[in-house]
């Protein structure tokens, strides 16, 4: 007999064919004459009620043993269920206990738990209801990024994780060694890295933009999909040490299209998962996010406005009271900021564009004021910033200027000023941060309850 999952049994019509349940029980339940046991494999947020009619001896001392948690082989015939709120059950004959689970020692017992709790358990709470559907969400919204993309004519890059040269020029780069620190600490010794595995400092990449850059000027349309690292000591819940970033770039395209490009697939990936995780989406709404399903069809109802930061900080000044952090000219905005402006001003998703240049990375296209770069920054309503790009510096000279006024090192960039040298054209991509995206449409709180494993400042566990 084929084995089907949970969510491929549920899609069957009730008609009395035998079907075999291979999953993890959720609950058990007794009454007089049965035990009731709902299963889940993962495939769906529901689970698979199955019934046990007066079982005899054997049967019941199996039954003893199936426990929450314990994984099981269930036997039995579909049927409809008379049961509200569910089309059908497995009228059930035979169990197989595979792997108890028991109760003294099973940390998951049918009762709630908090999500600080669970991140101690990482590896055990996918089984729960909110991190299965996390992770179907995110295994859809990953699929779909690629669809995206392909369909679209990109090329999909794969840029280095081990790098030296830092995109953002922030300095907050993990370094990567093979030297024995230990030794050379007791030795007082300077570090001499000439004897290092890559004979210079090299570092986990803050981003795969300035590599993807390079094949954008050969083969015009391309995007990266892959991890990267900060060392920032940020413990809030919205920073992580390690994440997934989606990076497009586009030759001879500039601000505005950038722009365009960046609405279409945030409403596509919106759109599918409006389509594809309907039910998990509901799950949130009820559980963890009420009105989540309106606010994510709201954005496929019309374009998303513009506005330059420039106007934007002249709003926000007027309505100084409402904010923690008085805005200025100069200011890096904050969150607060950021949705007041595409909640209370623009009613939707907003871009914001031509920021100083002062708060922009060194990369970013110089408008003819001297002041500010075609940056723009992606808000949404109850979230903020959720994608950020710009059109980049074509022009050699300036771009030069630029990395010495930041006092970098341009010999670490003089493969980036190449790009320059030989055959310029404008270009501009953008980045998004997968987790970010996940956190925005599933409306968790935290962004380490949606990345399998997370990693932030003292936490480096599982």
């Amino acid at each position: 007999m084929k084995l089907m999952t949970v969510k491929e049994i549920t899609a069957l019509e009730p008609d009395g064919r035998e079907v075999v349940v291979k999953g993890w029980v959720r609950t058990r339940r007794e009454t007089k004459t049965a035990v009731f046991l709902e299963v889940n494999d993962g495939s769906r947020l529901g689970n698979l009620q199955c019934v046990f009619d007066a079982p005899g001896p054997e049967l019941a001392s199996e039954l003893s043993k199936a426990g929450t948690g314990a994984s099981v082989a269930v036997e039995g015939r579909l049927v409809p269920s008379p049961a509200a709120g569910q089309r059908l059950e497995v009228k059930a004959h035979a169990l197989r206990v595979i792997g108890e689970a028991p109760a003294e020692s099973y940390p998951l017992q049918k009762k709630a738990h908090s999500l600080e709790f669970l991140r101690e358990i990482a590896h055990l709470r996918p089984r729960t209801n909110t991190f299965g559907a996390v992770a179907r969400v995110r295994n859809r919204m990953a699929y779909a990024i690629h669809e995206f993309f392909q369909a679209r004519g990109f090329v999909y890059v794969h840029t280095p994780l081990i790098t030296a040269s830092d995109c953002e020029g922030a300095g907050a780069m993990f370094q990567v060694t093979t030297l024995d620190l230990d030794r050379l600490a007791q030795s007082g010794q300077a570090v001499d890295y000439t004897k290092d595995f890559f004979g210079k400092p090299a570092y986990l990449t803050v981003s795969g933009q300035l590599n993807v850059e390079t094949y954008c000027e050969a083969l015009s349309r391309v995007y990266t999909f892959g991890p990267t690292f900060r060392a920032e000591n940020s413990n809030t819940t919205r920073h992580l040490s390690e994440f997934w970033m989606i990076e497009p770039e586009v030759a001879f395209a500039e601000l505005s299209d950038n722009m365009e490009l960046a609405e279409e697939f945030l409403k596509h990936l919106v759109r599918t998962a409006l389509a594809d995780c309907a039910e998990d989406l509901a799950f949130f709404d009820q559980r963890i996010q009420p009105g989540l399903v309106d606010s994510l069809k709201a954005v496929l109802e019309r374009p998303f406005a513009h506005m330059t930061y420039t106007e934007a900080v002249a709003l926000l000044e007027k309505n100084a009271e409402h904010f923690e952090v008085k805005p200025y000219w100069g200011l890096d905005l904050m969150s607060e900021h950021e949705k007041f402006l595409c909640e209370k001003i623009a009613g939707g998703p907003l871009f914001l564009t031509d920021y100083p240049k002062e708060i922009k990375s060194f990369y970013m296209k110089q408008n003819a004021d001297g002041k500010t770069v075609r940056a723009m920054d992606l808000l949404v309503p109850r979230f903020g910033e959720i994608i950020g790009g710009s059109e980049r510096e074509d022009d050699l000279a300036k771009l030069e200027t630029r990395i010495r006024e930041l006092g970098l090192d341009e010999k670490a960039y003089s493969w980036y000023l190449d790009l320059r040298r030989f055959g310029t054209t404008p270009h501009s991509g953008f980045g998004l941060g997968f987790e970010r995206l996940i956190l925005y449409v599933t409306g968790m709180g935290n962004i380490r309850d949606v990345i399998p494993f997370p990693r932030a400042p003292k936490l480096a566990d599982f």
